[in-house]
């Protein structure tokens, strides 16, 4: 298997992060599921995905829960943070609150402390139209919104903090069943790295920032498709492969980023059909970091 001698481009994000409970598995999973459902950064949205699953001990109302993080482009020029809250109300509202059972904590760690917070009251607690309470609950301070399945709790204080976003590889695969192996053992690599999310799970359609559509977004990157490359001058796909699954990296810094892109190459080492990883870049003009795959892997 070859490594190609090139790099991922990855820039700067805000993040949230926050740890949903519920009553049952069944409740957490469509709450936790439906937050974080459908990756849009490419429409100025959000996009977001289950960091860990946590036990009974693990929550502030000891309950089974689900670690999520949030995030958003970070742009100097615009208040991220102002954009962060929106996208975050809009989830918790329609994904979340919706759900029988559920509450919304705050979940920076005391060793990963956020750099700003977002007041959930406007937003969120609002949904009470008034019969909102701000209480102690947990040892925390909480608006208790009352529902018509009993009441609904969010953490008032939600912290976020800058990290990196798009962090990625590709895997060159010659059949199908290798393109989804790959995918799947590099998803449960990353998954064991404290910190990093994969928003868009196994991702089937990579993209590229120029299009002949501005105004659906990025649109698909036609020279690494393998469907294309008898048809058209410029293809990238090389003779023997079929189908390239890419995997989306966000992490709470660089070098966490960097080490679950690490762990998902030594994954996929077996894998019986992967003959190249390569990864997604646009010449270092979409974001301030790049992470060249030979490196972190030397």
């Amino acid at each position: 298997m070859e490594i190609e001698n090139t790099y991922c481009e990855a820039f700067e994000g805000l993040f949230a992060r926050i740890c949903i409970t519920a009553k049952d598995e069944k409740r957490l999973k469509r709450a936790a599921y439906g937050a974080t459902a459908l990756p849009s950064t490419v429409f100025g949205e959000a996009e977001g995905g289950i960091e860990e699953w946590l036990n009974e001990h693990e929550t502030p109302d000891s309950r089974k829960g689900a670690m999520v993080q949030l995030w958003v482009n970070y742009d100097k020029d615009e208040d991220a943070a102002k954009k962060l809250e929106y996208e975050i109300s809009k989830r918790v509202r329609q994904g979340i609150l919706v759900v029988p059972t559920t509450s919304v904590f705050n979940a920076f760690s005391s060793d990963l402390g956020s750099e700003g917070q977002i007041d959930t009251l406007d937003r969120i607690g609002h949904c009470g139209d008034g019969y909102e309470t701000i209480e102690q609950r947990f040892g925390r301070k909480v608006i208790v919104v009352p529902i018509m399945m009993g009441e609904f709790l969010v953490e008032r204080f939600l912290g976020y903090k800058k990290g990196v976003m798009g962090g990625n590889l590709w895997f060159l695969c010659t059949n199908l069943e290798a393109a989804l192996e790959a995918g799947e053992k590099a998803l449960s690599a990353i998954n064991r790295i404290e910190g990093t999310i994969a928003p868009f799970d196994i991702c089937a359609a990579g993209s590229k920032p120029e299009t002949k559509y501005p105004e659906i977004g990025p649109t698909t990157n036609h020279p690494y498709c393998p469907s294309l490359k008898d048809k058209i001058s410029g293809s990238r796909v090389p003779e023997d492969v079929n189908f390239i699954p890419e995997i989306v990296i966000n992490g709470v810094s660089l070098d966490v980023v960097k080490e679950a892109m690490k762990a998902a190459i030594d994954s996929v080492r077996d894998v019986e059909g992967l003959v190249k990883i390569s990864a997604g870049n646009y010449g270092g003009r979409l974001g301030k970091y790049k992470v060249y795959l030979r490196e972190i892997v030397d």
